[in-house]
């Protein structure tokens, strides 16, 4: 994991210190799922880590399997 948290951004690593550090799992599992949809519908991974972690902040939480 260390290599991991070595290859965040800055803005990343700000986003994901808002947050409790019991959330960083569930922020660092939507940054990749967000990424992953954001390049398949626009070829380019841009991420508002700041929104995703405002989005965990209110409650967000993965809670279903996926739709196919």
């Amino acid at each position: 994991m260390a290599d991991e948290y070595d290859k965040k951004s800055m803005k990343e690593i700000e986003a994901r210190n808002t947050l409790p550090q019991s959330s960083w799992d569930d922020f660092d599992q939507f940054v990749q799922d967000y990424k992953y949809c954001a390049t398949l519908r626009h070829n380019k991974p841009y991420v508002s880590y700041i929104v995703l972690a405002d989005m965990i902040k209110a409650g967000w939480r993965r809670s279903a399997e996926e739709i196919e």
